[in-house]
Parts: structure tokens; C-alpha cells; sequence
């Protein structure tokens, strides 16, 4: 009599599981027919994936183990040999801390300035659709253009920064100072080229953010006597934290991967002292003939890429408002 009650019982246990089994194996043909069905319209993406993204990716890796000559033939394994060779290079310490000073003050002089020109082009005045379109002139244009219009503003004769400069008493004698000449004053004007491009972007990214703002709290907060600056603490800049984590996280890898600014504002400074990854990588290739050494270094530069973003991402959770 009391094993009829243990049977049923295992009886539906059984059928339970055979259910849940039989759905999930539906369930999952299911998403093969949806992925098999997708392949068409996906398909044109990933292959430009595969061309664009990871070959070259996987032959920067391939390449910096090789041996490589300046005409181009592989000679060879080399191992790790290319990446002790970077290591050993006296100037390599120096360039990576360059390289993080780079992206740290231009990252945040584009945070602190977009910040205010959102909260301007933000108000209503008159004019303000224009001078929205004003801001987005840096991003339109090309970064060469912009970085060779400051730079040839800057030569010591005929620059109109250096007229300026004069005028103003900053400096006395053109021919005894050149801004683009010097290492350091060279590097300091390249990062304000960097900024200065890279508003337009983060300027419209935290402007876009301003617009979720809910104004009856702003309004509130007035009523009940709050000041502006508290207000904009308190109230405005929690409510920005998704678009201004995601602009910096942006901006992180533009400046880290920027090229052109760099290139163009210290090209005709000798040796190693205004040079980041990315401009040394450019020397290797251009002026050494080295591509395992350039391909190398793009690796330890992917890397700490890499690891930047994935800490950045793990600590400020850019994401978790989007």
C-alpha cells in the first residue's frame, strides 16, 4: 500500500525531467534557427571584423616574434628577443610615462572644459544654435590641418601666435625662442591641440547627458533655497556620471591611439624626449626600418590599453546608467 504513493512520485519526477529536458533542447535549436537565420545580415559584418580588427591584430602579434629586415624579409624566429630588446631600451621608461601624462591632462582638460561649454551651449541666449555649430568646427576639420595651422602659427618669424606673444610682452626675442623646437614646450602645445579637438565630441556627449537632467528637481532645489554651484554638485553632475564616464573612456583610447597631433608638433625635435608609444612605434617603422620592434611595442601598447580600459570599466562601471 505505501509504495504505490513513492512510485507516482517518481513516475512525475521523471516526466518533470523529460519535460524540462525536451524544452530545453527546443530552446536551444531554437537559437541555431535564429543564429542560421541571422548569418545573412551578420555575415558582411563579421568579415569586416575579421579584415579590419583581428588580422591585423593577429599579425601584429605573428610579427613581433619575427625577425624582420628594413626591405621586409622574415628572417626568422625571434621569440621574445623583440620584446627584451624594447625593454633594454634606455628612453622606453621615460616614454611610458609620458605617454600616461599625455592622456591623463588631455583626457581631463577636455572633461573640465566640455563640462562648462555643455552648461553653456545648455541656457538659452540668443545666437546659441550657432554657436553650436561653432563648437562642432574642431571635430569636422582635419586633426593634420588643425595641428599644422598651430604649428606654423608658432615659427619664430612669421607665426601669427609669435606676433601675438610679442605683442602681448610674453616674449621679446622670436629667434631665441621656438615653441615647437624645445621638447617640453612642444609636448605642452600638442596636448592643447589634443583638447582642443577633442571637445566637440565630449562637449554634445555631456550635453546629451544635461537633457535627461530632471528639471522639477533643479526646480525644487531652487525653491527650497539652494545655490547654483550646489545645485550643479548635488543634483547635476550625479545624473551626468554615465555621460561623462563613457566620454573619458572614449577619450582614453582616442589619445592613447593618437598619432597625427604628436607626430606633426615634435616631428623635427631629435631624439626621444617628446615621444609617447605611439609616436616611437612611428619611428621604428619610418626611420629605423624596424616593423618587429614597432609590432612589439604595439602589442605592450595593446596591452595597456587593455588593461586601463578593463580597470577603468571594473571600477567606474561606465555602463550602469546607460
Amino acid at each position: 500500500m505505501n509504495s504505490l504513493p513513492n512510485t507516482s512520485a517518481g513516475v512525475d519526477k521523471r516526466h518533470s525531467r523529460r519535460g524540462s529536458s525536451a524544452r530545453s533542447t527546443e530552446a536551444h535549436n531554437r537559437r541555431w534557427a535564429d543564429l542560421v537565420a541571422a548569418l545573412p545580415w551578420i555575415t558582411p559584418a563579421l568579415i569586416m571584423i575579421f579584415g579590419v580588427v583581428l588580422f591585423p591584430a593577429g599579425l601584429m602579434f605573428y610579427n613581433s616574434t619575427r625577425v624582420i629586415s628594413r626591405s621586409g624579409l622574415d628572417k626568422g624566429t625571434a621569440g621574445f628577443g623583440n620584446f627584451a630588446q624594447i625593454f633594454a631600451f634606455p628612453d622606453f621608461g621615460p616614454i611610458v610615462v609620458r605617454t600616461f601624462v599625455w592622456v591623463i591632462l588631455v583626457v581631463v582638460l577636455t572633461v573640465l572644459i566640455s563640462l562648462a561649454l555643455a552648461q553653456l551651449l545648455y541656457k538659452e541666449f540668443p545666437g546659441r544654435r550657432l554657436v553650436r555649430l561653432a563648437v562642432i568646427v574642431p571635430w569636422a576639420a582635419s586633426v593634420v590641418m588643425t595641428t599644422l595651422v598651430v604649428y606654423f602659427g608658432l615659427e619664430p618669424y612669421f607665426g601669427i601666435f609669435n606676433k601675438l606673444f610679442i605683442d602681448l610682452g610674453i616674449i621679446h626675442d622670436p629667434a631665441g625662442f621656438g615653441w615647437t623646437k624645445q621638447p617640453e614646450t612642444a609636448f605642452l602645445w600638442a596636448i592643447a591641440v589634443a583638447v582642443f579637438v577633442s571637445l566637440p565630441f565630449t562637449t554634445y556627449t555631456i550635453l546629451a547627458g544635461l537633457q535627461t537632467v530632471s528639471v522639477d528637481t533643479l526646480e525644487a532645489a531652487k525653491m527650497d533655497g539652494a545655490r547654483p554651484a550646489r545645485i550643479y554638485v548635488n543634483i547635476t553632475l550625479p545624473q551626468l556620471r554615465g555621460a561623462i564616464s563613457i566620454a573619458i573612456l572614449i577619450n582614453i583610447i582616442n589619445v592613447f591611439n593618437s598619432l597625427p597631433i604628436l607626430r606633426t608638433m615634435t616631428n623635427s625635435i631629435p631624439g626621444y624626449d617628446a615621444d609617447t608609444i605611439m609616436t616611437m612605434i612611428f619611428k621604428y617603422i619610418q626611420v629605423q626600418g624596424r616593423v618587429d620592434y614597432a609590432s612589439a611595442l604595439s602589442v605592450i601598447a595593446f596591452i595597456i590599453v587593455l588593461i586601463v580600459v578593463a580597470l577603468y570599466v571594473r571600477v567606474v562601471k561606465p555602463m550602469k546608467e546607460v
